[in-house]
């Protein structure tokens, strides 16, 4: 897939990973409409991009928004070639997280790239061609120290991800997951003191676990391997031998994963 000519949708694009990609690609030559729950993060993002951007605000996981976002796109500049569903939410943590917020990590998280698919892939399907990136993370591989609904969701996108490829790789639809460890973002590392014990520990882990990479970089290495039509993208190599490490001895692997969470306490 070269992206020059193609035409993009970014969720989550008002800074991040997301505003990165916007950027990655706009200066590859793709036309980029920018969807973000903070309006003027995603209007400064566009703004920054000239006439190749567009922005419009919503939520990632809502059939409305999504649909908008399609129709901005082709009114705009034409049929829509890549969607990165890149939205994600960070909050929530063990047991005792309640239900509200297990619904918004599940829609955001999760239901935000299947209700996507299903608005595009059946044109996708139709015109031979599209390309479906979901931003997962290496807790979608692994799992996610101090944060149950992350971790779950996470491996949801991941298997959805999969689904979508062998469902439909055959009839023109690419489909790409990222999923990277640190990256230095507001979900990583919050602005604000409001972070919670179990939030706490998860950034420990995910900053201790390796490097914590800059989102430009990220989105670099996403290109790449959408120009590769590469499935797994993992920013962080090291992620590939900790699953295999996973799959090939799963009870030593938990066990490890308890040490590690101990000596982060």
């Amino acid at each position: 897939m070269d992206v020059a000519g193609k035409v993009a949708i970014v969720t989550g694009g008002g800074g991040g990973i997301g505003g990165a990609l916007a950027h990655a690609l706009v200066e590859a030559g793709a036309k980029v409409v920018v969807t973000d729950l903070d309006a003027a993060s995603a209007e400064s993002v566009a703004e920054a991009l000239g006439e190749s951007a567009v922005a419009i605000a919503g939520d990632a996981s809502s059939d409305d928004h999504i649909d908008a976002a399609v129709r901005l796109a082709e009114s705009t500049f034409g049929p829509v070639d890549l969607y990165f569903a890149n939205a994600g939410i960070g909050r929530g943590g063990g047991l005792d997280t309640d239900e509200a917020m297990w619904d918004l990590a599940l829609d955001v998280n999760l239901r935000s790239h299947i209700r996507a698919a299903r608005r595009l892939v059946p044109e996708w399907v139709e015109r031979g061609s599209g390309y479906f990136v979901s931003t997962a993370s290496a807790a979608g591989l692994l799992t996610q120290i101090g944060n149950a609904p992350y971790s779950v969701t996470k491996h949801a996108a991941v298997g959805f991800a999969e689904w979508l490829n062998i469902t439909h790789g055959d009839d023109g639809v690419r489909v790409s997951c990222l999923c990277p460890m640190g990256v230095d973002t507001k979900l990583l590392r919050p602005e604000d003191d409001s972070a919670t014990p179990d939030q706490k520990l998860m950034q420990r882990a995910v900053e201790t676990a390796g490097e914590v990479l800059t989102p430009g970089a990220v989105a670099a290495i996403v290109l790449e391997a959408v120009a590769d039509e590469r499935f797994l993208i993992l920013p962080h190599a090291e992620v590939l031998d900790m699953y295999r490490q996973k799959g090939a001895d799963y009870d030593r692997w938990l066990r490890g994963m308890r040490r590690y969470q101990r000596s982060l306490a």
